[in-house]
């Protein structure tokens, strides 16, 4: 079959893509329902489809589920996904002031906006910005993980680094658990079967935020309502283009960790709202738009970037672009340098398809935010019985492992605790999602330089000395003074 860019815009083909964007948006709006685990299911669902129906299904769906876990991030402060737990931090505190809907039509718009740059690069950009991420090998992918732990200092709520830096050094402690992946040794499981696969994200982060947010509002006299009155939910295109100076940082974040492979959009959008915080000098942690700015932009940004190496390369830049892989694999199609000479046209037809995915995001989205703000405004005995019942379906439909439960409960006792004392719960998070990359590509780094001096490695791979300086500069930069800036209206 050959295909054309305008082979999307069939009736039926915006329809179909429109649904998926819808399912997207409603999936990753559940707590623990993931993008990643949305994908790997509907490669098996779309196996019977035409090839072009399963890509519009398929990339629709991605579109709208990268957005979708901020809208019960925003509201219930439970991300639904990990890429939205910078968002949570930063519009959370926003909604609490009968600012959700504002929040939500903020992060819509910066979803579209970061969804736009993304296309862009992928149609204009490709070959300049594979040379550069052909130069990421495992010493770099290391080094970016560590800047990325190195962030956690300025995550902190108070002026205090070194509580971010504890915890998110805890959360990397946390992912050496089980066995490692180059040797085989087992690490930290005293003894116990469940605990050779390591500590999966997905109960950690339901139980950090979503049993814990529980907790909290259990132990409060008075506990929050979220106000049902939202007033207004579209912003004006000069409120948004204030935080310009936003946007365009975080459209690069999220670009340049989609195209590495394994960095994703985790780590895209904890570096957005690390770099945006560092440029204000304010803490989104209280409350900023701004926060929600820089976080959701780099998250859509980085379906484009992480798209770039899937496509051209046949290398998947993050799970969920493995997932798209997997899906395109199932129906003969195999990504690579020679796509355009096997399959004639495909990619416009992509090009096509984000465009209309991006599109059908959008308007979904508004169209949800209105029952979305009702249905979490529920009276709270009514609403926490429906939360934890979520929490531990969502714990438990990974791996249908009880003892995935068991860890939910744990890290939401440990999540009340940290919470109770003043200790961020970000930071570990990113460290669990983190402690694997960082783990597995310095120890193959340091297989690979065994023997060599540090000065040979440093003047060897320019790349990597960059990032060194990046990651020391980061680390200094949280501990300096900051200058105060007016906080906006």
């Amino acid at each position: 079959m050959e295909y054309s860019f305008f082979t999307a815009f069939t009736p039926y083909y915006i329809l179909l893509c429109t649904a998926g964007a819808a399912l997207g948006i409603i999936w990753a709006a559940l707590p623990g329902l993931s993008t990643t685990m949305a994908m790997a299911l509907l490669v098996g669902l779309t196996y019977r489809m035409p090839t072009e129906m399963a890509i519009i299904f398929i990339l629709g769906t991605f579109t709208g589920s990268v957005f979708g876990g901020a809208i019960s991030a925003v509201l219930i402060n439970i991300p639904g996904t990990p890429d939205a737990v910078p968002t949570q931090m930063a519009g959370f505190p926003l909604a609490k002031k009968g600012r959700g809907g504002e929040v939500l039509g903020m992060s819509i718009t910066a979803s579209m906006v970061g969804n736009w740059v993304g296309i862009l690069l992928l149609v204009t950009c490709v070959g300049y910005v594979l040379d550069i991420a052909l130069k990421f090998a495992s010493w770099e992918v290391a080094l970016l993980a560590l800047w990325g732990v190195s962030i956690c200092g300025t995550l902190t709520a108070g002026e205090a680094p070194v509580k971010g830096w504890i915890s998110g050094w805890l959360g990397i402690l946390l992912a050496m658990v089980g066995r490692e992946e180059i040797l085989g040794v087992e690490r930290f499981t005293f003894g116990s079967m469940e605990l050779l696969l390591g500590i999966p994200y997905i109960p950690v982060l339901i139980g950090l935020f979503g049993l814990t947010e529980v907790f909290m509002v259990l132990s409060e006299p008075s506990p929050y309502v979220i106000p049902q009155k939202i007033g207004r939910i579209f912003p004006s295109l000069k409120e948004f283009l204030k935080y310009w100076k936003s946007i365009i940082r975080s459209s690069i974040a999220g670009l340049l960790t989609g195209i590495i492979p394994g960095a994703g959009a985790n780590v895209a959008t904890f570096v957005s709202y690390g770099l945006g915080e560092r440029s204000t000098g304010r803490k989104f942690s209280k409350g900023d738009m701004e926060g929600v700015v820089c976080s959701e932009v780099a998250n859509n940004a980085n379906i484009g970037g992480a798209l770039l190496p899937t496509l051209i390369l046949g290398i998947p830049g993050s799970a969920t672009a493995a997932a798209f892989l997997a899906a395109l694999n199932l129906h003969g199609i195999i990504l690579g340098p020679t796509i355009e000479v096997e399959q004639p046209g495909i990619m416009y037809f992509m090009y096509g398809t984000l465009i209309l995915a991006n599109i059908a995001m959008y308007i979904c989205a508004f169209a949800l935010i209105k029952p979305s703000v009702k249905l979490f405004s529920l009276p709270r005995e009514i609403l926490l019985p429906v939360i934890t019942l979520l929490c531990v379906m969502g714990s438990f439909a990974q791996k249908m492992a009880m003892f995935d439960i068991y860890l939910m409960f744990a890290f939401g006792l440990l999540g009340f605790l940290m919470r109770k004392a003043d200790i961020p719960i970000g930071p570990l998070v990113l460290g669990v999602i983190l402690g694997n990359m960082l783990d597995e590509n310095f120890r193959r780094a340091m297989v690979v330089f065994e023997g060599e001096s540090i000065w040979n490695i440093l003047y060897g791979r320019p790349l990597g000395t960059i990032l060194v300086i990046v990651v020391i500069l980061t680390f200094i930069g949280s501990i300096m003074p900051r200058k105060k800036k007016k906080k906006p209206a």
